[in-house]
């Protein structure tokens, strides 16, 4: 199957997405009084590329046919299923004293056990 119009959507608004990111993040350094509201927005504006990402991942899942989308929806489970599993366990966790951690920590283990979940979902349609 062709993907060529997904990694052209993916890619570009990746682009986007790490072109935002860094001005956003430049721009706060150099702006340390800016107000509250205004700094809020700047720092939220990588999430306007980011819903590109969305799209192009959601455009993506239609094009696909039934069994692709059979293998993709069973490895979001697993990576859903995985990561509330996951986090909720390290909450108790961080009740004994255990170092709180950021939420940027969820999506990486999110895409770890959706990766995880299509290798196992792939081997069983094989």
């Amino acid at each position: 199957m062709k993907h060529t119009q997904y990694f052209k959507e993916l890619g570009l608004s990746l682009l986007a997405y790490t072109g935002v990111l860094v001005g956003s993040i430049s721009w706060l350094n150099s702006q340390k009084d800016m107000a509250t509201p205004w700094r809020d927005l700047l720092a939220l504006s990588p999430m306007l590329p980011g819903a590109l990402v969305v799209w192009a991942i959601l455009r993506q899942l239609s094009r696909l046919d039934e069994l692709q989308r059979r293998v993709q929806f069973e490895a979001l489970a697993m990576a859903f299923a995985g990561t509330a599993f996951i986090s909720f366990s390290y909450g108790f966790l961080e009740g004994l004293g255990y170092p709180r951690l950021s939420m940027f920590v969820i999506w990486p283990l999110m895409a770890g056990l959706w990766m995880l979940g299509l290798v196992l979902a792939s081997r069983r349609y094989k």
